[in-house]
C-alpha cells in the first residue's frame, strides 16, 4: 500500500440550493504527491454535472480535491474522499485522521433517487414524483427513504471485488472489506472498520474495529468501538478468532481466540484463569479483569455452567472457515 499521507482526485458533488454539499463520488482517487495542474487528468463528468438545481433541489457540481491525510478533515468534499479511500482499500482503518468528520458532514435522506436535503424534503419529493410521472406516463414507483444519516451506504459508492453483502443497508461507507470477506443479512460493518482478510460477519463490526483474517464474528455479536462511549481505546479481533452468537467483546481478542455464544467481555469483567498446574496442585487460581487479557492470543471465554464464572482457559488452535463459501 501506499505510505503517502496525500490524497487527491476529481469528484462530483451534489450540492443543495442552499450550497451544502450532500455527497460526493470519487470514481479514481488518489493516493501521492498532487500533480501540478496541466498534468492532472481530465474529469469526465460534464455530461453529468448540471448548472441548475433537479427536482430535487441538487445541482451536480465537479471537484477537484486535495486531502492532507494527518490534518483534521477540512470540509464534506475532503471528508468523503477519505471515506473512499477506506472502502476502495487505499488506506486500512486507524490510518486516517478522521478529526472533525461529524461536523463537516450534513444530515441527509438517503433515497432511491439520490440524496435530498432535509429541509424541503416533502416539497422536492413530490416534484420529482410529479415529473417521473410527466415524462413516463405512468404512475410513479414513488421515492423511497432508505435513511436520514450523514453517511450512506458504501454500494452507492464503491464496490469492491471479492467479497457478499447480503443487505447492502447494513455496510456504511468507508468500511473497508478484504476479499473473501462474506457480510450476512444481519452483519453490520460501519466506517472506519472492517476485515484484513477472509472472513465471516453474522455480527456488528463498530468503528475503529478491524478483524484478522480467518475470523468470524457470530449472528446477534457484538464488537464495542470508540463512537458510542466516547472512549479511544480501539478493540480489535487477531486471526483464527471467533465471537460466538450474542456474545460480544469490549477488549482485544488476539489469534486463536473464542468468546463462547452469549458471553460478553469488557475491560471490566472478572475472569479466572483456569491453570491445570494451580489446580491439581490446590494453589488457588488467577482472577483479572478482561484488560489483563486483551489482545492475548489462544485463550477460550467461557461462563461455567455450573458456577456462573467466566473464566479464561487455553487452546491450542484457532478456528478453520469454509474455504468454498468465502471464495467471492
Amino acid at each position: 500500500m501506499n505510505d503517502a499521507r496525500t490524497a487527491w482526485g476529481w469528484g462530483l458533488a451534489s450540492v443543495d440550493e442552499q450550497d451544502v454539499t450532500l455527497d460526493v463520488t470519487y470514481p479514481e482517487p488518489q493516493l501521492g504527491p498532487v500533480p501540478d495542474e496541466h498534468d492532472r487528468p481530465a474529469h469526465h463528468f460534464a455530461a453529468l454535472a448540471t448548472d441548475t438545481a433537479d427536482a430535487r433541489g441538487v445541482r451536480r457540481v465537479p471537484v477537484f480535491v486535495v486531502s492532507q491525510l494527518d490534518e483534521p478533515i477540512r470540509d464534506a468534499t475532503d471528508a468523503y474522499l477519505r471515506l473512499h479511500l477506506l472502502s476502495m482499500r487505499l488506506a486500512k482503518p486507524n490510518s486516517l485522521n478522521l478529526e472533525g468528520m461529524f461536523d463537516k458532514l450534513a444530515n441527509v435522506v438517503w433515497t432511491n433517487y439520490g440524496p435530498f436535503a432535509v429541509p424541503g424534503f416533502a416539497e422536492h419529493r413530490l416534484a420529482l414524483e410529479a415529473q417521473i410521472m410527466r415524462a413516463s406516463a405512468m404512475p410513479c414507483p414513488g421515492v423511497h427513504v432508505m435513511s436520514i444519516d450523514k453517511i450512506p451506504r458504501m454500494v452507492d459508492y464503491v464496490v469492491p471485488t471479492g467479497v457478499r453483502i447480503g443487505d447492502a443497508n447494513r455496510v456504511r461507507l468507508g468500511a473497508y472489506l478484504s476479499p473473501g470477506t462474506t457480510v450476512m443479512h444481519a452483519g453490520f460493518v460501519n466506517f472506519n472498520a472492517g476485515t484484513l482478510g477472509t472472513s465471516m460477519v453474522e455480527g456488528r463490526i463498530s468503528q475503529g474495529v478491524v478483524v484478522g483474517d480467518g475470523s468470524d464474528i457470530g449472528g446477534g455479536a457484538s464488537t464495542m468501538g470508540t463512537l458510542s462511549g466516547g472512549g479511544k481505546l480501539r478493540n480489535s479481533i487477531g486471526e483464527h478468532s471467533l465471537v460466538g452468537a450474542n456474545a460480544g467483546i469490549g477488549i482485544s481478542l488476539g489469534d486463536h481466540c473464542v468468546v463462547e455464544a452469549g458471553l460478553y467481555v469488557t475491560a471490566g469483567t472478572k475472569i479466572t484463569v483456569i491453570d491445570k498446574a494451580k489446580r491439581a496442585a490446590g494453589i488457588p487460581l488467577d482472577v483479572v479483569k478482561g484488560a489483563d487479557l486483551s489482545g492475548k492470543d489462544n485463550i477460550l471465554f467461557i461462563r461455567n455452567s455450573v458456577t456462573g464464572a467466566i473464566e479464561a482457559r487455553g487452546r491450542s488452535k484457532g478456528i478453520e472457515l469454509n474455504a468454498q463459501l468465502h471464495r467471492n
